[in-house]
């Protein structure tokens, strides 16, 4: 065990962590010439389209150090962005020690903060790695103070690299060996190995990572899982090289890949304990904290047909991110679907289109909501997931919505801008920290349904691209709040109702029903979009019909031969419109996204 060390990379995003994979990877000859491509363990298409890590990935390595000894390194590859955290967090429990890898020109950023507290609060060895010192404006002096003002951690043993031109990488190595310690563990106890994530092959069943904690595995041993009792026998045992190797045998202290033919996705959860059959462990390991979502949306199949497929994707792409909440329900606009829970606004779109990719579905998804917290006249307290939920206005007491604590990175010339929008948002500023010229840190108490829709957008906007923010749930606070229903033809569309401000309910229902209008296609009748708070119409748009010209064939002769026709298409109209349906594109469901601070 004295030879193995278990590490993970963690930064912010974009600051070079799946550039430094690919070097370690290359230097210890775990990945040759004709298989080198840029982001290696970077594996889904959507990945490398949007440039970004959305699942850690883990590769085993060997490296002979300058003592002349042999050792195993166990690298985890982990997401900077702040909806993927948790998934940073479990690939933590794995390992003893962490890269933070920061960038030398930009700085210390909301996400390196964020990540070393996990690491800290972990009790994980912290090696700071300034990368990207080949760039001219890299200032490593700067960052380094930063790194030691701002996340706390002595700087004194900061290594300086470059992962674009490999300067420095043996270096980190020899870190990794010297600093990072071996891992605990008893190779002789009985079998105990946490399972850190998962997946669902449709070969083998469920594949799942873990790592050896007590004891060791066999290739061809009956395994039991802890939480449920099931027993399975193992039909592979292996090591990510970065690809599949089968082994034999793996014991304290490793991170191995387990297949038993399990074929149902929801036998294994994240954070379940593995055991031998024949000699259980007494006691499971502890296990994570259970993921809290933040935003909600409906799921729906286009096709109605579809809806057993989209349950049967979700419970598969659940194995996968644990972090998915979802539970079945019914709209009247859109039939059978499910109401699924998410991190944040990006791990939905990702959730979206990995469904769409990997499972072939074709979806509609509504507007993000957040979960209220409404206290009724009767005493019973309820939680909204949607806001067709909400009760009659006469029915309840309070209305509690999430604030979040916000931390703001950014450079001290745009905190003006910023300050301005977090006040638009019903912000309070908790604190204010400037450090140096060109880094301020804004602390803001702010409603999280007033942040989901397009707060980082204009956050970006406003900073021009230069901040970072991090969140944490603080409280749920009263609110004056109200719903906002969106009628279509006098019928309301329980998928577009709003919960908002109600100072702000006029804006935010004409901005959506404009939008709406943008999308809604003529038929050959009006269509009245409306958004009304109770029996209130608050804002009214028209999207007018298509006209035929029926007085075309008219040519001269009494002018009452010409009113008949008209009577004639205005009475067949009105008809129509008692009988018609309006098709709702999926467009219209995404509005309230596209409403901008001027429309509000």
């Amino acid at each position: 065990m004295d030879r193995i060390r278990n590490f993970a990379i963690i930064a912010h995003i974009d600051h070079g962590k799946s550039t430094l994979a690919d070097r370690l990877l290359e230097v210890t000859g775990t990945i040759g010439t004709r298989q080198k491509v840029d982001q290696f363990l970077d594996k889904m298409d959507l990945e490398r389209e949007r440039g970004i890590t959305i699942k850690a990935q883990t590769a085993r390595m060997q490296y002979r150090a300058r003592d002349g000894r042999d050792y195993i390194l166990n690298l985890i590859d982990t997401p900077g962005h702040v909806d993927f955290r948790y998934e940073v967090s479990r690939s933590l429990s794995a390992c003893e020690g962490v890269l933070l890898v920061v960038d030398a020109a930009q700085g210390v950023e909301a996400q390196t903060v964020a990540n070393a507290e996990l690491a800290v609060a972990a009790g994980l060895e912290v090696i700071p790695v300034l990368n990207k010192i080949d760039l001219p404006n890299s200032d490593p002096e700067r960052v380094l103070q930063e790194i030691e003002d701002v996340v706390g951690v002595p700087a004194d043993g900061a290594l300086q690299v470059s992962a674009k031109t490999g300067a420095g990488i043996h270096e980190v190595l020899e870190a990794i060996v010297t600093r990072v310690p071996a891992p605990q563990g008893d190779p002789d106890a009985r079998l105990r190995a946490l399972v850190f994530d998962s997946w669902f092959d449709p070969y083998q069943g469920v594949a799942m990572l873990v790592r050896v904690v007590d004891g060791s595995l066999e290739g061809r041993e009956r395994i039991r899982l802890c939480s449920s009792g099931a027993e399975y026998d193992t039909s592979l045992l292996g090591v990510l090289v970065p690809e599949v190797q089968p082994v034999d045998r793996t014991s304290a202290g490793e991170v191995a890949i387990l297949c038993a033919s399990i074929r149902d996705p929801r036998a294994v959860q994240i954070g379940e304990t593995v055991t031998a059959a024949r000699e259980p462990a007494p006691e499971p390991l502890g296990g994570f904290q259970p993921v809290q979502s933040m935003v909600w949306s409906g799921l729906y199949p286009t096709d109605p047909g579809a809806y057993e497929s989209l349950r049967v994707a979700i419970s598969k792409l659940q194995l996968n991110d644990s972090a998915i909440f979802a539970e079945p329900e019914t709209s009247d606009a859109l039939g059978f679907g499910f109401r699924c829970g998410y991190l944040g606004l990006l791990h939905m779109e990702v959730t979206q289109e990995r469904l769409e990719r990997e499972y072939r579905l074709d979806l509609i998804i509504t507007a993000p909501t957040v979960v209220y917290r409404v206290k009724c006249r009767d005493g019973s307290e309820v939680s909204i997931h949607r806001p067709s939920d909400l009760p009659e206005q006469g029915e309840i007491d309070e209305i509690a919505e999430p604030v979040i604590l916000t931390q703001i990175h950014l450079p001290p010339q745009h905190l003006g801008g910023v300050l301005a929008l977090c006040q638009a948002r019903r912000g309070v500023q908790r604190d204010l920290a400037v450090h140096g010229e060109r880094r301020a840190v804004l602390r803001y108490e702010l409603p999280l349904s007033e942040v989901v829709v397009d707060f980082y957008d204009r956050l970006k906007s406003v900073t021009r691209g230069y901040a970072s923010m991090d969140y944490e749930l603080l409280e749920y606070r009263p609110a004056d709040l109200c719903r906002v229903d969106i009628l279509l033809n006098g019928e309301a569309v329980d998928a577009l109702s709003l919960i908002v401000h109600r100072e702000s309910a006029h804006g935010r229902g004409l901005a959506v029903i404009r939008q709406m209008k943008k999308h809604i296609p003529r038929q050959m009748f009006d269509v009245a979009l409306q958004a009304s708070v109770g029996s209130r119409v608050i804002a009214r748009v028209n999207v007018k019909a298509l006209r035929k010209n029926v007085t075309a064939k008219c040519y001269g002769g009494d002018v009452t031969r010409k009113r008949k026709l008209l009577e004639k298409q205005k009475a067949g109209k009105k008809r129509m419109r008692k009988v018609g349906r309006v098709e709702i594109p999926q467009a219209a469901f995404l509005a309230v996204l596209s409403t901008t601070d001027g429309e509000r």
